[in-house]
C-alpha cells in the first residue's frame, strides 16, 4: 500500500465535514498524487464517492485490541507526507505508525492534547478563529498552494418515511446534551411550522425514537445514509452544534442553528445560509454537560421560528 499523502481526520462527524475543503485543496494543489483518509468506520458514508480522495482507510478507534491491530496496519501506508488535522495522541500515533517522511500536525499551544505535538515533524500554530479556515492554514503550511472551498457531499441514501409535503428537518441531539434545545419546545415549533404549511421532522438514529414523546412532529428515523437523504430534501434545517447542522451547512440548506455554551465564531455553520441564535448572555464553557445549558433556554420559540422565516426567505432569493 502506497499513499503518497495521509490525511488524519477521524472524528467526528462535524470534523469531518471541517476538514473537506482542506483535502479538496490538497487534491487542487496536488492533482497527480495520491490521497488516502484514515476515518473511524462509522464516518465511512460521509466520503464515499469523494473525488478528491483516492483511498478510504477505516481505523478502529476501540476496543484497545482492534485499535492496536489497526495500527499495526498502519505500517505499510508509508505516504510522503502526513497531516494529523485530528490532534489527538491516537490521532498522532497512527500518523507516526504509517512513516511518514513528512509529518505536520498542530502546535502544543493549540492542539486537543499536547502530547501529540511531539510526534510530528512540523507543527503550525492558526491564526484563522473558525475550523474550516483553520484546516485551510494546516493544508497550506504543509503545501497546498491552491485553496479550494468546496465541500464534496455523497447523495445519500433514502430511508424511512418523510413527508410529501415540504418540511423542515431537524436532529434534536448532540454529542453532549448541554448544546441541546429543550425536547418540548420542537413540540411547539412543529405547530407554529404547521401553519404556514411546513410539517418538522425530527432525524434520530435507531434506539433514540421510542423514548421520545412528540405529538405533532413527524419521527424520521435513520442511519447517517438517511440522513444526508433527508437533509438534501428539507426546504430547511433547524440545529444545534452538532454534526447534522454541519452537513447542512455543507449542503447550502437553509437553516438556523442554536448555540449557548460552545462558539459559533470558531464552531458554527460555514457560510451563509445558516443563521445563528445565540443569546448574548451565553458564557463560552465547553463544559460537557448532561442537561440542557440554562443559555440553550433562553432561546424561544418564537424566535426560532422567526430566524427560521428569514433564512427561508433569503434562500429562496439566493435560488
Amino acid at each position: 500500500m502506497c499513499s503518497e499523502i495521509l490525511v488524519i481526520r477521524l472524528g467526528a462527524m462535524g470534523d469531518i465535514l471541517h476538514t473537506l475543503p482542506a483535502v479538496a485543496s490538497l487534491r487542487n494543489s496536488f492533482p497527480r498524487q495520491k490521497i488516502s483518509w484514515a476515518v473511524a468506520p462509522r464516518w465511512l458514508p460521509l466520503l464515499h464517492g469523494n473525488p478528491n480522495i483516492d483511498t478510504l482507510l477505516p481505523f478502529q478507534r476501540r476496543p484497545t485490541a482492534e485499535f492496536l491491530r489497526s495500527l499495526r496496519s498502519f505500517r505499510t501506508v508509508r505516504p510522503h507526507l502526513a497531516i494529523d488535522f485530528q490532534g489527538l495522541v491516537q490521532s498522532a500515533l497512527l500518523g507516526r505508525a504509517s512513516r511518514p517522511r513528512v509529518y505536520w500536525g498542530w502546535d502544543r499551544s493549540v492542539v486537543r492534547e499536547s502530547v501529540a505535538a511531539l510526534v510530528y515533524t512540523h507543527v503550525h500554530v492558526p491564526h484563522a478563529i473558525h475550523a474550516v479556515e483553520k484546516s485551510l492554514e494546516l493544508a497550506q503550511a504543509a503545501g497546498a498552494t491552491s485553496v479550494v472551498r468546496e465541500f464534496f457531499i455523497p447523495p445519500g441514501k433514502a430511508e424511512g418515511t418523510l413527508p410529501d409535503a415540504p418540511f423542515v428537518l431537524t436532529n434534536p441531539f448532540a454529542g453532549w446534551t448541554s448544546k441541546q434545545w429543550p425536547l418540548e419546545n420542537l413540540e411547539l415549533l412543529a405547530k407554529k411550522l404547521k401553519s404556514v404549511g411546513l410539517k418538522l421532522v425530527a432525524n434520530m438514529p435507531p434506539g433514540k425514537a421510542e423514548s421520545v414523546l412528540l405529538p405533532s412532529v413527524v419521527k424520521h428515523v435513520s442511519s447517517l445514509n438517511g440522513l444526508i437523504d433527508a437533509t438534501r430534501k428539507a426546504v430547511a434545517v433547524i440545529g444545534v452544534d452538532s454534526g447534522p447542522l454541519h452537513l447542512a451547512a455543507a449542503l447550502s440548506k437553509p437553516g438556523v442553528g442554536l448555540y449557548g455554551p460552545t462558539d459559533p465564531a470558531i464552531n458554527g455553520p460555514y457560510g451563509s445560509s445558516v443563521r445563528v441564535l445565540r443569546t448574548s448572555t451565553a458564557a463560552t464553557s465547553y463544559k460537557r454537560g448532561n442537561r440542557v445549558h440554562a443559555s440553550m433556554r433562553t432561546i424561544t420559540v418564537d424566535q426560532v421560528f422567526e430566524a427560521l422565516m428569514v433564512a427561508l426567505e433569503a434562500g429562496e432569493r439566493n435560488a
